[in-house]
């Protein structure tokens, strides 16, 4: 059952659109964004967001438009980046009590169990934390409000292989919860381990929103792998 929707969504800018990306978000499933450096993957989270200006096309939450609900719906929604831009020689500790007075359903069971699953440590500041670390920390805070769909641009970058694991791992967790969750890679393997649902954009244009088995029988050649097929239609992309 989808829970959040793009329809439509339209945004210029003088050198680069957002060509009427539409796509569904499903409660209870793993989707993987994808496409190059460029293709439009931020500006696309961030309109789910309501963060820019859409010129059109609108997005919704739970049956309901983003714009006119949003306090309500961000209650529910759950996001991070791939950096985290907190004031750098704030404790961590400082920065979660702020954090967590915005959110009525913030779950401090959970807030401690991904602090010990994360190893972080609630008396360092941003500042003494690697990227990873880093990384780590703002999905903390994301997941610690028992949100029902979670957007998450590039949550692996700066991870390393195991800590990427760890996280994937979580994220097939939460889906058996019942959590939406919609991130944006680079990294096809992550893709592969446990994406139920492919959203692939190119160029500004949503080439594909289908389940991971009918993206690859749609789009792949026998025998390819998924980062192979992507990278092929890349290539077709570039000379069309």
């Amino acid at each position: 059952m989808s829970i959040a929707e793009a329809r439509g969504l339209v945004k210029r800018y003088p050198s680069f659109e957002l060509k009427e990306a539409s796509f569904p978000i499903s409660e209870g499933r793993i989707t993987g964004f994808i496409g190059r450096n460029g293709a439009g993957k931020t500006t696309t989270i961030k309109a789910l967001l309501n963060l820019i200006h859409l010129d059109g096309g609108e997005v919704r939450y739970f049956g309901k438009p983003l714009i006119g609900n949003e306090n309500e719906v961000k209650q529910q929604i759950g996001y991070s980046t791939g950096t985290v831009n907190w004031y750098p020689r704030k404790r961590i500790r400082d920065i979660t009590g702020i954090v967590k007075r915005f959110y009525d359903t913030w779950d401090e069971d959970a807030y401690r169990k991904y602090m010990t699953l994360f190893s972080l440590e609630e008396d360092k500041t941003p500042l003494e934390l690697s990227e990873g670390m880093k990384v780590k920390f703002n999905l903390l805070l994301a997941l610690s409000h028992r949100a029902r769909v979670l957007i998450l641009d590039e949550p692996t970058s700066g991870l390393d292989p195991f800590s990427r694991s760890e996280l994937l791992d979580i994220f097939t967790d939460l889906k058996h919860e019942g959590v939406a969750v919609f991130f944006s890679t680079h990294i096809i393997s992550d893709i592969e381990k446990c994406a139920d649902d492919i959203v692939y954009i190119s160029n500004g244009r949503i080439i594909a929103a289908l389940p991971r088995e009918d993206f690859a029988a749609k789009h792949s050649l026998p025998g390819e792998t998924l980062e192979e097929t992507m990278l092929r239609l890349e290539k077709e992309a570039a000379h069309a």
